[in-house]
């Protein structure tokens, strides 16, 4: 594919397949992605109608290392065809050059012929096969406007030079030819293709350097002995040993040893972390000075690294919803200046008289109004935006939560994990009747099956003060509440206030041996703490059995160190931040306090969050919602740009648009700040496309521009767009 018309074409192609429910063509990528039903859908006929349009494709398959980055990004365009050109084409433009300072050194024109014929037919094919193909199934590209103007111009010399030589007055002096023309546009054009290759190749290098991370072989620990075998070969539970200074092959769990783990280029985290037993490891970081055995827990499409490629050539490979415009234009944007360039002949032939001249002015409006420029101002501003943000930890899903992430007036967070640290300890627990110990080994026999932070905290305290955790049965979440379990012949219950009054008991207005309690609770929570309560029902719940309240629980969790960085920076950008937490509002209240934050909600449960972010939403507004658990994937999936803490759970980056790699809040700016930067660099691109045309199509119609210049404008046109949309590699998050 050569310009935009191209992706129309296959794209065009791919839709009118049986099954196809959409498909979408990058050409800076050279990939397409089809979406369709699969009983219905052949791989076959998407193939054949690829063909039938005039190109070849292959399918991508997931074990290909190169994955789907595109031949563009695969293989190097090869550089004899431009030296060739250009070694053939020297010869023929120097004389023009040596006019200028009166020297007449023109070349004989059957040395001209001699010259212009091999780059015209040989090295100029791909041309006439492309623009072939193109009118073949009614469409053009920038492939039928070369071959059209350099035909004329190679046409017309021939003409000339036949005619004086054969003609009535073969004596006569040699007249005007344009090989020149003809040949150096086209040389000038493959030069530009393969400049503009190379700067392709550099957008894809973010997707490069992540699949060079991917190590060929590991080594595998079996019944004590080690064996180097190929990464395909390790499954899931393995043990795999890495060795100081490797590369660790595969996702998993640290069994053995202790070391220090450069994740840089996973997660953009410059300084190396800490790893012990129990610690998770990701497949491509490079082990420190420790020896490792990691339990495999991840391997192949599965692994991180797999997932963070897969999203990256996802996001490069979608259309910003500004390329629609682009699209538009590319679709009737060949005929009309082919009519443009006959209306140019034309108008220089009946009103001058002077045909040749308005011949060479309609050779150089079909060589200047080339429409690659268009094609490529888009994806290759997104290649490089979501390239060097995944470089350093902010993974961008799609083009339209790029585009709409420069927008964005107001940041929603969730408090636990994403503003804190997500691990909070157990400060104070206080039982009614005072016996402390048997409260906390009720409360850990509720929390023994649950994941939930909390719930660790609370398993860690007993396991510290060597508690004997009773057995529990029916152990179950109540969605935004609490949890429940059997102990013995009671049904405890363990959660919020709200969790308590469903059960019938007011913590506010508990009387008799706990009426400190809800002071307690009132201290805690005005200091920012989170508190659970505990009760009990008799007889394992039976519905005439009363419930009784039997302590609290309080809970304290620490700010990340960047969170106030973070909101001062977006409150920068001009940005209103808004905390949206399920906690208690004393604990809100206090976060939202230090940190400075716009506005906080408290006691939100899930299903409401979604309703908040949809509220904050009126009136125009562009929201982004940040969370990192379950919790909070129905606001992030309500948001217009969902962002979610790689440390948090998997669901919640499913559901988010962006996913930060290393968890840190300050890289909710930065996101917004590469969104804004690549935006800008798209309206740069599409502004320079469309005026270099509007500018240069009536210079050229107006004889202001010859067909060598006019070629080299369209050569550089392209590379000037490739060019600007690379300088977003220099992008550093301040984070």
């Amino acid at each position: 594919m050569t310009c935009a018309s191209c992706a129309g074409r296959v794209e065009k192609a791919l839709a009118k397949v049986a099954g196809v429910q959409w498909a979408q063509v990058n050409i800076a990528t050279e990939v397409a992605w089809v979406q369709g039903t699969g009983e219905r859908l052949n791989m076959q006929a998407l193939l054949d109608a690829v063909a039938k349009a005039g190109y070849g494709a292959a399918l991508s398959l997931p074990a290909d290392a190169a994955g789907a980055v595109g031949g563009a990004a695969r293989t190097q365009a090869p550089l004899w065809p431009v030296a060739t050109a250009i070694a053939l084409s020297l010869p023929l433009a120097l004389p023009m050059v040596a006019m200028l300072w009166g020297q007449h050194l023109m070349l004989d024109g059957w040395l001209q012929l001699a010259l212009a014929t091999p780059v015209q037919f040989w090295l100029g094919g791909r041309f006439y096969i492309a623009a072939y193909k193109a009118v073949r199934v009614g469409s053009g590209n920038m492939d039928l406007l070369v071959a059209l103007g350099t035909s004329a111009a190679y046409g017309l010399s021939c003409f000339e030079l036949f005619r004086s030589e054969f003609g009535a007055d073969p004596g006569a002096a040699m007249p005007h030819l344009y090989f020149e023309a003809s040949a150096v546009v086209i040389t000038l054009v493959l030069l530009g293709k393969w400049l503009e290759a190379r700067a392709k190749r550099q957008t894809t290098e973010a997707i490069r350097a992540l699949q060079a991370l991917r190590p060929l072989t590991a080594r595998l620990r079996r019944n004590g002995v080690q064996a180097d075998v190929p990464i395909a070969v390790v499954r899931l539970g393995d043990e795999v040993v890495v060795r100081p200074g490797e590369r660790v092959p595969v996702d998993g769990v640290v069994l053995e040893g202790a070391s220090h783990i450069d994740e840089s280029l996973i997660t953009g985290e410059a300084l190396p972390v800490a790893r012990e037993v129990g610690g998770r490891v990701t497949g491509g970081s490079v082990n420190g000075e420790g020896l490792l055995v990691v339990r495999t827990t991840a391997v192949g499409a599965e692994s991180a690294l797999a997932r963070i490629v897969r999203l990256v050539e996802s996001a490069q490979a979608q259309k910003a919803p500004i390329q629609r415009l682009v699209d538009q234009v590319s679709a009737v944007f060949v005929p009309v200046v082919v009519a443009l360039a006959v209306l140019t002949l034309l108008g220089w032939g009946l009103f001058t008289g002077q045909w040749q001249q308005g011949l060479l002015n309609a050779v150089a409006v079909l060589v200047i109004a080339c429409p690659c420029a268009l094609g490529l101002a888009t994806p290759t501003a997104l290649m490089a935006g979501t390239g060097v943000a995944a470089r350093h930890g902010i993974l961008i899903k799609d083009a339209l939560a790029l585009e709409l992430a420069h927008r964005i007036n107001v940041v929603a967070f969730d408090k636990t994990g994403t503003l804190t640290e997500g691990q909070p300890r157990l400060l104070d627990v206080l039982a009614v009747d005072g016996n402390r110990s048997a409260l906390l080994a009720r409360a850990a026999a509720v929390q023994s099956g649950s994941e939930h932070p909390l719930a660790r905290a609370v398993m860690q305290a007993a396991a510290a003060e060597g508690q004997a955790v009773p057995a529990a049965a029916g152990l179950k979440a109540v969605a935004g509440l609490g949890v429940m379990a059997t102990v013995a012949t009671h049904t405890l219950h363990l959660g919020s206030g709200r969790y308590m009054k469903t059960l019938g008991i007011d913590v506010a207005a508990v009387a008799g041996p706990g009426a400190g309690l809800a002071q307690a609770a009132q201290l805690h929570e005005a200091q920012g703490r989170s508190v659970s309560w505990l009760a009990s029902t008799p007889d394992a719940g039976l519905a005439s059995a009363a419930p009784t309240l039997l302590g609290l629980l309080a809970f304290g969790d620490s700010l990340k160190a960047d969170a106030g960085v973070a909101i001062q920076r977006l409150k920068a950008l001009h940005i209103r931040t808004v905390l949206v937490s399920g906690d208690n509002a004393g604990a809100a209240a206090a976060v939202a306090s230090t940190l400075g934050l716009d506005a906080w909600h408290a006691n939100v449960l899930p299903q409401d969050k979604a309703e908040l972010v949809a509220s904050l939403k009126q009136g125009g507004n562009v929201v982004a919602m940040v969370g990192d658990g379950i919790n909070d994937a129905p606001a992030l999936a309500a948001a217009d740009v969902g962002m979610a803490m790689a440390t948090g759970t998997d669901v919640a980056m499913n559901v988010a648009s962006i996913t930060l790699m290393r968890g840190l809040p300050s890289l909710v700016a930065d996101a917004i700040d590469i969104s804004r930067r690549t935006h800008a660099k798209i309206r740069q691109n599409l502004f320079w496309a469309f005026v270099y045309n509007l500018v240069g199509v009536p210079l050229a119609a107006l004889g202001m521009l010859n067909p060598v210049i006019a070629g080299a404008a369209m050569a550089m046109s392209s590379v000037c767009v490739v060019g600007n949309a690379l300088l977003l590699r220099r992008w550093r998050p301040r984070a």
